[in-house]
């Protein structure tokens, strides 16, 4: 066990007793999948309280924590600050990248910050709710292009991710021959990338390429996109499956 995993396991525990022993709500930093994995490993009698994760929307990625004591009710602590240019006629093409390494010079810590969500009108960023003011004061240029920012109910975020559906047959709903289905990718070179340690199935870590795929699972492949899996639509004579999946653009 490394030494940074093991200082997250530590605080991740403290939090849950200090949910269970103080009685209120207790919430962790962003968490990126690796954390979340570390999260979900973690054996659940570890944990007096229990969690709930969130990221802000449906679909995130990087999510927080949230230890519950009881049936309390409570808001996380997650807000989305919408970023325009100030002209879009003269507005330059920005990439996630781009956000990230402007919200970094200004100090920001990336456990303080979400997703970033880019789209032709500019980005949607969730972040902490502590320092979305900040935010929203200090980004006012990303790269050369001049923005207006403000700060937003994540609830009022409608964000409607692009995908292309598609199709495949394949002869089991294993995790390696789904993949093939959305990317072109040999089995050969699709194995080491999930034995590396790069795939993940709803936040949890898989390095097995047999691991058996459920209807809604959401596989994320990092550096690579994000697929779910919707099931099988039918199964051929030869005893093949036609399967469908989502994958993100």
């Amino acid at each position: 066990m490394g030494k940074e995993e093991d200082m997250l396991k530590k605080r991740l525990t403290e939090l849950s007793n200090l949910a269970y022993n103080r009685g209120f709500v207790t919430f962790s930093d962003f968490l990126n999948l690796n954390e979340l994995n570390i999260l979900h490993t973690i054996p659940k009698n570890m944990f007096p309280a229990r969690y709930e994760t969130y990221g802000g929307y449906e679909l995130s990625e990087r999510q927080m924590a949230a230890f519950l004591p009881d049936a309390l009710c409570f808001t996380y602590p997650v807000r989305a600050v919408h970023v325009s240019p100030v002209n879009k006629r003269f507005a330059e093409e920005l990439s996630h990248r781009d956000y990230l390494g402007s919200l970094m010079n200004l100090g920001i810590d990336r456990c303080k910050i979400g997703d970033i969500l880019v789209w032709e009108e500019g980005a949607v960023i969730f972040a902490k709710e502590e320092i979305c003011g900040y935010i929203a004061d200090n980004l006012t240029r990303i790269r050369h292009t001049s923005v207006n920012t403000s700060v937003q109910e994540t609830e009022d975020i409608t964000y409607t991710p692009r995908y292309e559906k598609l199709r495949g047959t394949v002869p089991s709903v294993r995790l390696d021959t789904v993949l093939s289905v959305c990317y072109p990718m040999s089995r050969s070179r699709l194995v080491p990338l999930i034995e590396s340690g790069k795939v993940f199935v709803n936040g949890k870590l898989i390095t097995s390429n047999g691991y058996h795929l459920k209807d809604g699972d959401i596989i994320s492949v990092r550096g690579t996109g994000r697929v779910v899996y919707d099931g099988i639509l039918s199964e051929t004579k030869k005893g093949r499956y036609l399967i469908s999946v989502r994958k993100y653009i």
